[in-house]
C-alpha cells in the first residue's frame, strides 16, 4: 500500500511539472519582418527567450497574428503544424540552410560557423553565397539584425524597441 502511495505521488508531481511551461528568462520589444515566398508578416512584436526556446509574436491590431516557437528540435508556428527543424527550413525557409538558422538569426549570433564574419565595432556582417543555392547578407548592428537572402528570396529583419 505505502508502494502506491509513492507511486501515486511521484505520477502526480509528474503531471503537474511536465505541464508547467518554462519562463523567459528574456523579452525584447521590436519591429520584426519575417518574408519568405510562402509567409509575408511584418509588424510590432515580442521576441522571448530562455535557455530551451525562442518564441517570436507579431501583432497586427492588437491580436497576435502569428507566433513562431524554436526549440532545439522544432519549429512551432501558428498557422502550420510543428515540425521539426529540417522540415521548417525545406518548407518555409531553403533546405540548404543549417538545422540552427532560425535560431541564430533570432539570437543575433552568427551563421555558418562565422564565414565571411567581419565585425565593426556595433556588431558584425557576413557576406556567404554558394552559387544557386543561396547568396546571403546578413547584420547584426546595434539594435537590428538583417537576413537577407535574395536567391531564395528571403528577409528576416529584427528592429529591437529596447535593450
Amino acid at each position: 500500500m505505502q508502494l502506491k502511495k509513492i507511486w501515486f505521488i511521484l505520477l502526480l508531481e509528474w503531471s503537474i511539472n511536465g505541464c508547467t511551461t518554462k519562463e523567459y528568462v528574456k523579452q525584447n520589444s521590436a519591429f520584426i519582418v519575417f518574408k519568405t515566398p510562402t509567409i509575408k508578416y511584418a509588424d510590432l512584436g515580442f521576441i522571448y527567450e530562455n535557455e530551451d526556446e525562442i518564441k517570436v509574436e507579431i501583432y497586427g491590431s492588437g491580436q497576435a497574428l502569428m507566433t513562431l516557437k524554436i526549440s532545439e528540435n522544432l519549429v512551432c508556428m501558428s498557422l502550420l503544424e510543428c515540425m521539426d527543424k529540417k522540415t521548417f527550413n525545406s518548407e518555409v525557409l531553403s533546405e540548404v540552410y543549417p538545422l540552427n538558422m532560425l535560431d541564430n538569426i533570432f539570437k543575433g549570433k552568427k551563421i555558418y560557423e562565422g564565414k565571411n564574419l567581419t565585425k565593426t565595432r556595433n556588431g558584425f556582417t557576413q557576406n556567404i553565397s554558394n552559387s544557386n543555392k543561396y547568396k546571403i547578407l546578413y547584420s547584426v548592428l546595434n539594435k537590428e539584425i538583417i537576413f537577407r537572402d535574395t536567391i531564395n528570396d528571403i528577409l528576416i529583419k529584427v528592429t529591437r524597441m529596447d535593450s
